[in-house]
């Protein structure tokens, strides 16, 4: 039985290779066909801001890396509302479709997984 697995960023891009990192194992877990979500939250949200440019500081567009999530049929994405707020970002500003959930419902919606891996 497949195991629900739960990725949450919490840090900005380019501060690391943390994102990438993680993105590698989230594509891993899905090719195994294991149920993967992922939790965006804090400068996390900034992972999927659209309109990113890394190359002027030759570095490596990460948004391109989520895009391609849903050639594993990673399609369960959220963003804590409060942090899309707090940024002054919207759904809209992002990427890709995602879902929203509030913050004082994110302990009750981690509790839902087998397994949760953070950066």
């Amino acid at each position: 039985m497949a195991k629900r697995f739960l990725f949450m960023f919490n840090n900005p891009p380019y501060s690391g290779i943390y994102a990438q990192e993680m993105l590698d194992i989230v594509l891993t877990a899905a090719a195994f066909d294991q149920k993967v979500t992922l939790l965006l939250l804090d400068d996390g949200v900034f992972q999927l801001k659209r309109g990113q440019q890394p190359e002027q500081y030759r570095l490596k567009d990460t948004s391109a890396l989520f895009r391609a999530l849903e050639v594993y049929d990673v399609n369960e994405i959220y963003v804590e509302q409060e942090s899309l707020r707090e940024r002054n970002l919207s759904a809209d500003n992002l990427v890709l479709p995602v879902k929203t959930v509030a913050r004082d419902r994110v302990s009750g919606f981690i509790a839902n997984f087998d397994v949760v891996f953070s950066v």
